[in-house]
């Protein structure tokens, strides 16, 4: 008879695991639910409870309970993670079991007897919420506006544990910020919280990039900051409308929160912000041209044939992102190259390889070679992970060792190796990027990609696998406090080995936390091809510019699923040549025909339909003739904290009006962009924002916050230009 029981669960922050106690810190007087896992056969099973001095606190059946009532029959939709992501615990055939009860008001420990056999549990100090003097606990930079009487924290026999505080809001007033956020500009009313955290697709109120900042728009205008890197947890005006609560863990040695908080315009608030945090890197102009990408491009000839096919339908192409180009175990080979292991993990030169004539990747240097006479940049895929299910030999499992045996993973409480939790490469090992050893020997093993290869930069995918408060860092420091840094660790650590090798180079990331923006570049990771998905990218775009990370793009028309249709990818086409990275990209989908890539051409061929080639042509020159604008406001935006691409509301927050359209925005300080977001749209009315205004499509002049009608073809989406900027109008028209 066996009983499985973790108290703290796996780290996810957004489900109860099948044996975990939640919550993990309970409060007095408030529901508590303690689940087991058991085998099939155990008839009977039952939770005690005493206190520390044994005495009976009483006992509660452990009842049996459906796991489709927990987790569903496990999403799959569409797309090759979409059954990975979407699975519910793997228990096998054992029985998830659990009792819920009211968390006693004194310090306890529980155990567990199935059939008569005795099991541990834990010991736990529950919580009580203290009214505080805000001054014992938050350290208040700035305008102090934390409502009196708010402050509370949650003290344990074991000490304090949470802060929770409140700031006040007025009728009139905007919640905005927390980071890349795909539901919404205006987060008044929601709730949200500030993990890095993998949503493969539909992302809500979940993402990739969360940042405990926002700007409060509306009367005076203000904005804070809790500088914290622990999980925040925000009410904007939900349970009481008039009151923001703030809520986070406290560290057990200096239990203070410091909040900043400035009184400005939007642009003086994140200015301020990026003063503090650290202020966005410019990448290099090469990055503002058009990108093209597909997760089935895995052989030279493949990728060749894609970026040849598009120079010859004279479609300008500026980078092009391999991502399966390694043996997808090392991540530091390329598929197919034959080489000796090396037992001690040393790196490999490019002299140590042998690629096959037959090989998928005959000749790296070759391609690289004539990506660049084409003028096109090239980045490689990588993942900060080292896979532990390729077998015991070859060079993952001699890099695994070597991970292990200097220790330069990401550990456990226990000092054993972590792994990866999450259901994307499930059990690999984590580098740990505060240990100088450990970047060192990862970023070695992949210099020859730079100085032999040529390459000029890497797609930093992942980032997200770090769960668990309890992890432990080389710099002594916890999960709760270094998790969410572990993606900008990871992207910092790759733009160092660029800048170090000279490469005039960029990353490309898709996780990220407050600060991200020094480590410029960022995409919004996966999104179905859908109407849908378009617009909550570009909520997307605009939060990430609010937060502080500027240089950011999107899978133009998504890149899962079924492809796009005609009309979807030419609206994404259109919208992408006026944000700050112009890309498309698509899922493997194994193999199978038809194919999916987001290639203009297989999009036309899919639809026999010439107009998606047409089309991105058109705006892909378009986007090579904006490349000194960009390069300007690329400069503005990093010296002014300025997002590239903004909300109208962002240069001009008395106007309330701006808010009735959010997805139209500012795009440099000399253009207004209107996307058409949904589909049959023929006409749209556009309310120009404060200034005078040039159609670049007609020459007719507008003056500020003039209502428009403008006809939406097929090819066309309303873009103004400012008087100030009357070039770009000829630029535009072409």
């Amino acid at each position: 008879m066996t009983l499985t029981h973790r108290p703290l669960g796996s780290g996810h922050p957004y489900r109860i695991d099948p044996d975990q106690r939640h919550p993990v810190q309970p409060v007095a007087g408030e529901p508590l639910e303690i689940r087991v896992t058991t085998d099939p056969s155990a008839s009977s099973a039952r939770l005690h409870l005493v206190d520390l001095a044994g005495a009976e606190l009483g006992s509660h059946d452990l009842v049996d309970v459906d796991p489709d009532e927990l987790y569903g029959d496990g999403e799959t939709g569409d797309g090759h993670l979409a059954a990975a992501s979407g699975a519910r615990p793997d228990i096998g055939d054992r029985v998830v079991r659990r009792a819920v009860l009211t968390t006693p008001d004194v310090p306890f420990l529980y155990r567990f007897t199935v059939d008569g056999i005795s099991f541990d549990g834990d010991r736990v100090a529950p919580g009580q919420w203290v009214a505080a003097a805000a001054d014992e606990v938050l350290v208040v930079t700035g305008t102090d506006r934390v409502v009196a009487d708010s402050v509370s924290v949650l003290t344990t026999a074991d000490g304090p544990r949470r802060v929770r505080f409140a700031l006040p809001l007025d009728a009139a007033e905007r919640v905005v910020g927390f980071g890349e956020r795909f539901d919404a500009l205006d987060q008044r009313g929601n709730t949200l919280d500030t993990t890095v955290f993998e949503q493969y697709k539909q992302q809500g109120n979940r993402t990739y990039l969360p940042s405990p900042f926002a700007m409060v728009i509306g009367g005076a205008g203000w904005g804070f900051h809790v500088a914290t890197t622990r999980r925040v947890w925000f009410d904007v005006g939900d349970t009481d409308n008039g009151r923001l609560w703030i809520e986070t863990t406290i560290d057990d040695d200096r239990p203070v929160v410091a909040l900043h908080i400035d009184d400005g315009t939007p642009a003086e608030l994140l200015d301020r912000h990026l003063d503090r945090i650290g202020r966005p890197v410019r990448p290099p102009d090469w990055v503002f041209r058009p990108w093209m990408s597909g997760n089935e491009w895995n052989t030279q000839e493949r990728v060749i044939a894609e970026v040849e096919r598009s120079v010859q339908l004279d479609i300008p192409v500026g980078a092009v992102v391999i991502e399966a180009w390694s043996d997808e175990s090392t991540f530091v080979a390329f598929n197919d190259a034959e080489y000796e292991v090396h037992p001690d993990g040393a790196p490999h030169r490019l002299d140590d390889f042998t690629f096959p004539a037959d090989g998928r990747w005959p000749d790296p240097v070759a391609m690289v070679d004539r990506l660049h006479e084409l003028d096109v940049k090239v980045l490689l895929w990588q993942i900060p992970l080292v896979p532990t299910d390729r077998g015991d030999t070859g060079q993952v499992a001699a890099d695994a060792e070597t991970m292990v045996a200097n220790g330069w993973c990401v550990q456990e409480a226990d000092g054993s190796p972590y792994r990866n939790r999450g259901w994307w490469f499930t059990d690999a090992l984590l580098p740990d990027w505060t240990n100088a050893d450990a970047v060192e020997w990862w970023l070695a093993k992949r210099r020859y990609l730079l100085d032999e290869v040529g390459i000029d930069g890497f797609k930093t995918d992942g980032g997200e696998h770090a769960w668990g408060d309890e992890l432990r860092y080389h710099d002594g420091s916890r999960g709760v406090d270094a998790n969410n840094l572990f993606a900008n660790r990871y992207a910092a650590a790759y733009h160092r080995l660029l800048t170090d090798r000279g490469v005039d180079g960029t990353t490309f990331s898709r996780a990220g936390f407050t600060g991200a923006g020094s480590v410029p570049c960022h995409w919004a990771g996966d999104e179905d091809s859908t109407w849908e998905a378009f617009r909550a990218s570009i909520l997307a775009g605009l939060n990430a510019g609010l937060s502080g990370v500027p240089f950011w793009g999107w899978d133009l028309a998504g890149f899962s699923g079924e492809i796009p249709s005609v009309e979807l990818f030419a609206r994404s086409t259109a919208m992408a040549a006026f944000c700050p990275i112009m890309q498309y990209h698509a899922e493997f989908n194994h193999g199978r025909l038809p194919n999916r890539d987001r290639t203009p051409w297989n999009l036309a061929e899919r639809h026999d339909d010439p107009a998606p080639i047409e089309i991105y042509r058109h705006y892909a020159h378009l986007r090579e003739r904006l490349l000194p604008y960009l390069a300007a406001e690329a400069d503005h935006a990093v010296d002014h904290g300025v997002p590239m691409m903004r909300p109208v509301w962002f240069d001009d927050p008395a106007d309330e009006q701006a808010w009735s359209e959010p997805l139209h925005y500012l795009f440099g300080r000399g253009l207004f962009v209107a996307p058409v977001c949904e589909p049959g749209t023929e006409q749209m009315t556009v309310r120009l924002p404060a200034g005078s205004w040039i159609d670049p499509s007609s020459g007719e002049r507008h003056d500020g916050h003039a209502v428009v009608e403008v006809a939406t073809p097929l090819h066309h989406i309303p873009v103004f230009v400012r008087s100030d900027h009357a070039a770009l109008a000829t630029v535009i028209s072409g």
